[in-house]
């Protein structure tokens, strides 16, 4: 068994989604492992990751839409407000995603559905440059 640790940087331009599998598999073709799993970390408290559809952009639209009526922005209920009014916000929408990812490794690629990819999603209103740790398991 094998580990091997890959960290990317990524530049947002602000709240939505950016599709990142082919970073993410860039790294574990890279890495040698043919069998096993990855592990996908957003470092952040403000921004996650998700496993969605990868062809159709109006489902992350729709999801971001639904989570800004599930928790919008200012709302007088937050008090922790110290970054502005996305600032609690955020952390509430990176907590009801996911800010982590395990995916299994076949033949030295992602096994990912055909209609799956990789999202980092920004929660922040503004551009935020984000670490994803990217730790691959497995045998080669």
């Amino acid at each position: 068994m094998q580990t091997i640790q890959r960290e990317l940087a990524i530049t947002t331009r602000g709240r939505g989604t950016m599709n990142i599998t082919a970073q993410v598999d860039e790294a574990v073709r890279t890495s040698g492992i043919r069998t096993g799993l990855c592990h996908v970390f957003v470092q952040h408290t403000s921004a996650s990751l998700m496993l969605c559809e990868n062809a159709d952009p109006t489902v992350r639209r729709d999801v971001e839409a639904f989570l800004a009526r599930l928790v919008p922005d200012g709302d007088p209920l937050f008090r922790h407000t110290a970054e502005g009014p996305d600032d609690m916000p955020s952390h509430i929408r990176a907590i009801l995603t996911k800010m982590d990812l395990s995916l299994p490794i076949s033949a030295g690629r992602l096994a990912l559905g055909t209609w799956q990819g990789v999202f980092l999603y920004e929660h922040r209103t503004d551009g935020q440059r984000r670490r994803v740790v990217v730790t691959i398991q497995g045998k080669t």
